[in-house]
């Protein structure tokens, strides 16, 4: 199931984000506070348990995460999304899987792989800019699987609504957060309007 989150800080930081004349830098700012918003939005039923603690005046019960959280960026845009991850999950252990696109096949071809194990009820949260055909975030996902995670969830800044079938349709237990479900996909499977490539704009490359 995909949840759209929807804020008005949320629009006006996306805005700023498709702006072509955005620079990297801002980008990888704007990147990174949607990262949060949307990631606020997708942790809402985290689990936490009750902990003692004493404020300045007086003993009192606070709220402490209680669950093994990874967060999984897909090499190379997700990795612009892990530091406002962490921000809000510093204790998190982190992933790494690596996917590019062949782009004669639009297939996802896996480059690279290091996850821990999935001690527990453990909940992977995998990040990644953008879901365009879905390729890439389903195998993602039939890895994460592969190696025993069984909660999964996918954060990503903006989707397409042929990703997101694609992805629902191969993974219906997995929950999709995202700011925008843009128009469609072109005939090279760019998202419209999309934003460009999120990786070249993250990290100022062609």
């Amino acid at each position: 199931m995909h949840y759209l989150v929807q804020h008005p800080l949320l629009a006006h930081k996306l805005g700023m984000l498709r702006n072509k004349n955005t620079h990297y830098k801002e980008f990888r700012e704007l990147a990174s506070e949607i990262t949060m918003l949307l990631t606020y939005e997708a942790m809402k039923d985290v689990h936490t348990r009750e902990v003692q603690i004493e404020s300045p005046l007086e003993p009192t019960t606070a709220q402490h995460v209680d669950e093994n959280i990874v967060v999984v960026p897909v090499l190379r845009a997700g990795v612009g999304m892990l530091e406002a991850m962490l921000s809000l999950l510093p204790e998190a252990k982190i992933g790494f899987i690596g996917i590019y696109r062949d782009h004669a096949t639009s297939q996802p071809v896996t480059y690279f792989e290091k996850l821990p194990e999935p001690t527990g009820h453990a909940l992977a949260v995998i990040v990644d800019p953008m879901l365009a055909t879905g390729g890439s975030l389903i195998r993602t996902a039939e890895i994460l699987k592969e190696k025993g995670f069984r909660r999964i969830k996918i954060i990503a800044i903006i989707s397409s609504p042929e990703g997101l079938s694609a992805v629902e349709k191969s993974h219906p237990d997995v929950d999709i957060y995202t700011g925008s479900i843009d128009r469609c996909l072109n005939e090279r499977n760019y998202i419209l309007p999309g934003l460009g490539d999120a990786g070249n704009r993250l990290f100022g490359t062609e």
